[in-house]
């Protein structure tokens, strides 16, 4: 039976269950926090990103979700520096270029209030004379720190970047896999109704 695990990946922590760029003072890993063994990370989050992760050994489905040509939505709560316009948000919804590359359009909003999420250890740097804001920010793709990248092209750099939901398609229904409840640290296996919509994505 294939294993799906959702996991709220802590800042500071590996998205693979080795260490094998640094053996001799190891940094945290999946390993530290999932005692499952042969699961593997659909996509990847940084080492200073926070958030949703899906694992599994299912490798026909980490294909699917993780290939930038199937287009799955993924959705980040992300805190930047300072407040963007909406021009500034408006170059983010139509993309923006980044050294070789146009991104493809995103759903950028302007959240009203800070998310209630847990304190990130450490905590970001703080400037009492620079504000902050929150963005929610939807891709259908996953380059390499591509949000991070995203935002610094437009002048607000990123401070801290939180994925709360991936998504995919059925047919024509968008199915989503959510952060929740998890805390950071926590993870949990798939609900029934979780795992027969990505066994359906798998071989529907």
């Amino acid at each position: 039976m294939y294993e799906y695990i959702l996991f709220n990946k802590p800042y500071g922590v590996l998205c693979q269950f080795t260490d094998t760029d640094n053996p001799n003072s190891p940094r945290p890993t999946l390993k530290d926090y999932i005692p499952l063994p042969d699961i593997y990370s659909v996509g990847r989050l940084d080492f200073d990103s926070e958030g949703l992760l899906l694992l599994t050994n299912n490798g026909r489905l980490k294909h699917r979700l993780s290939h930038r040509e199937f287009s799955h939505p993924r959705t980040y709560w992300v805190q930047v520096e300072r407040i963007p316009d909406e021009i500034a948000l408006d170059r983010l919804r139509q993309g923006v270029l980044i050294k070789d590359y146009c991104t493809r359009p995103a759903q950028i909003k302007l959240l009203a209030t800070e998310p209630n999420l847990s304190p990130r250890n450490p905590p970001i740097r703080y400037r009492k004379t620079v504000p902050t804001a929150w963005l929610e920010i939807t891709l259908t793709e996953g380059r390499n720190r591509q949000v991070r990248r995203m935002t610094a092209a437009i002048g607000y750099p990123t401070l801290r970047l939180i994925r709360i939901s991936m998504g995919f398609k059925i047919g024509k229904t968008l199915e989503k896999l959510s952060l929740g409840d998890l805390k950071p640290g926590e993870w949990r296996e798939a609900t029934q109704l979780e795992r027969h919509s990505l066994e359906t994505l798998t071989y529907g």
